[in-house]
């Protein structure tokens, strides 16, 4: 659960997670655009997290890795974590992978996400210390809403 005065927080459960319904349920006001209030057992939809962890605990969806985790990213942070753009993966990169890694049964984001802060970490003090302003806007670009912090 989102802490309550926290923006950021707030912020990072905004983040849409792919779900597949396990029940129907109707009532449901997913697309607008839809014919009907309700949401057939199978479909596939996209969800905020914070509506996804309650149907999540009720059993009512299973949740999917989201895109910003897919072996795509996985990959461009194992070849160089300091020069992927995760900001525009999810502004909440790190937040979101701690709130989402649980939920999908995936471990190996908790790897992921050490292992990029640790290498993104040490380029951001490095780049603090040492780098041209030039340098380091253009660096600024690319991180996340917790590493400017």
């Amino acid at each position: 659960m989102a802490n309550y005065y926290n923006i950021d927080d707030i912020l990072a459960e905004e983040e849409f997670v792919p779900v597949v319904f396990h029940k129907a349920a109707n009532g449901v006001i997913i697309d607008p655009s839809s014919e009907t209030n309700s949401v057939e057992q199978g479909a596939k939809v996209e969800l905020p997290l914070w509506l996804a962890q309650d149907l999540y605990l009720r059993q009512a969806i299973s949740i999917s890795v989201p895109a910003c985790f897919n072996q795509r990213t996985r990959l461009e942070i194992q070849a160089d974590a300091a020069c992927v753009d995760l900001k525009s993966r999810s502004p909440y990169f790190y937040e979101f992978g701690c709130k989402i890694a649980p939920l999908v049964g995936d471990k190996t984001i908790e790897i992921l996400l050490l292992s990029a802060f640790k290498i993104r970490y040490k380029e951001i003090l490095t780049k603090a210390y040492t780098a041209a302003y030039t340098t380091a806007s253009k660096f600024l670009t690319l991180l996340t809403k917790e590493e400017s912090n």
